[in-house]
């Protein structure tokens, strides 16, 4: 089956997903897609050419590599196995794609309960921004059977500019929550430093002044400041609340493991102490205002 004969249904078209879905359409890809709260992506995508269907199930009728972008494991769960699920309405061999940040575990046991019924569940979680996903941009950390990534591989390409196998399915969200606490780990030292800063007279901008262009600059960085120093709200758009899901999958990979992680639990409580103070729809770089605000700074340029 060449690429260009496969259909595509994307269920999740949010602020990664309508993208991505974007991506595809411009590379030719025949899509469907499914919409969740939020109708103007939906309306948009099939202005461009997609169809859209009302269920999973009639989304699975319709393709044979199905992308979901949901928020986590539950939803993904809810969409495969629901009444009007993926499963009830899927062809033998169809793949499934993950591209959510999902708990590993979960992932495995989707995986065997699709290929018992002749489909399979490639997981695929992202890296990059809701910018990067409509330039075709992202990078992918691909887990999947060979014979499976071979397949999916031309569709993942059309919204990733980098696709990498890492091995059999769950090694991608592995890696991704791996990547994430890093990513989660920064954001919340920053926000720390940033504060320490300011109480001692050092300014965001002198300290920006020192870290930019140094080693210990980084694109995440970029777009944290980006918000700090210009306020920009959409420069990085993921909510503290997906952050703190994120962090708390990555916990209980580590008790599976039985691996002590004391830096991930303090990087899990900085997110869950904004995400309770009733800041989870706030953006990962405005976690720096709600650290500082504890202790009764604003890093707000000043005069």
């Amino acid at each position: 089956m060449s690429a260009t004969k496969e259909t595509i249904g994307f269920i999740g078209v949010g602020l990664m997903g309508q993208g991505m879905a974007q991506s595809l359409l411009n590379k030719g890809f025949s899509l469907t897609v499914m919409g969740h709260r939020n109708r103007k992506p939906v309306e948009e995508l099939v202005a461009a050419g997609a169809k859209e269907a009302k269920t999973p199930r009639e989304l699975a009728e319709r393709a044979t590599i199905i992308f979901l972008c949901v928020t986590g494991s539950a939803q993904v769960e809810a969409v495969v196995n629901g009444p009007d699920g993926i499963i009830a309405g899927a062809k033998p061999g169809t793949v499934v794609v993950d591209c959510s940040t999902s708990d590993p575990g979960s992932t495995v046991k989707i995986a065997a309960e699709l290929e018992a019924k002749g489909l399979h569940l490639a997981d695929a979680p992202l890296g990059g921004t809701p910018a990067q996903a409509a330039l075709g941009q992202l990078s992918a950390m691909v887990g999947a059977a060979p014979e499976v990534f071979a397949r999916i591989k031309p569709a993942c390409e059309a919204w990733a500019q980098k696709v990498v196998h890492l091995g059999p399915v769950g090694n991608g969200h592995k890696m991704k929550l791996l990547n994430n606490f890093v990513s989660m780990g920064y954001a919340a030292i920053y926000a720390e430093a940033l504060t320490l800063a300011d109480k001692i007279g050092i300014t965001p901008q002198t300290f920006d002044s020192v870290l930019r262009g140094s080693r210990m600059d980084c694109g995440f960085y970029q777009t944290y400041f980006q918000y700090v120093l210009q306020r920009d709200r959409d420069a990085h758009k993921f909510t503290l609340v997906n952050a703190l899901k994120d962090v708390r999958y990555l916990e209980s990979v580590a008790n599976a493991a039985g691996v002590p992680n004391p830096i991930g639990n303090a990087v899990k409580n900085s997110f869950a102490s904004a995400v309770a103070a009733g800041k989870g729809e706030d953006y990962v770089p405005m976690l720096s205002d709600f650290i500082a605000s504890r202790s009764g700074v604003s890093l707000e340029k000043k005069g």
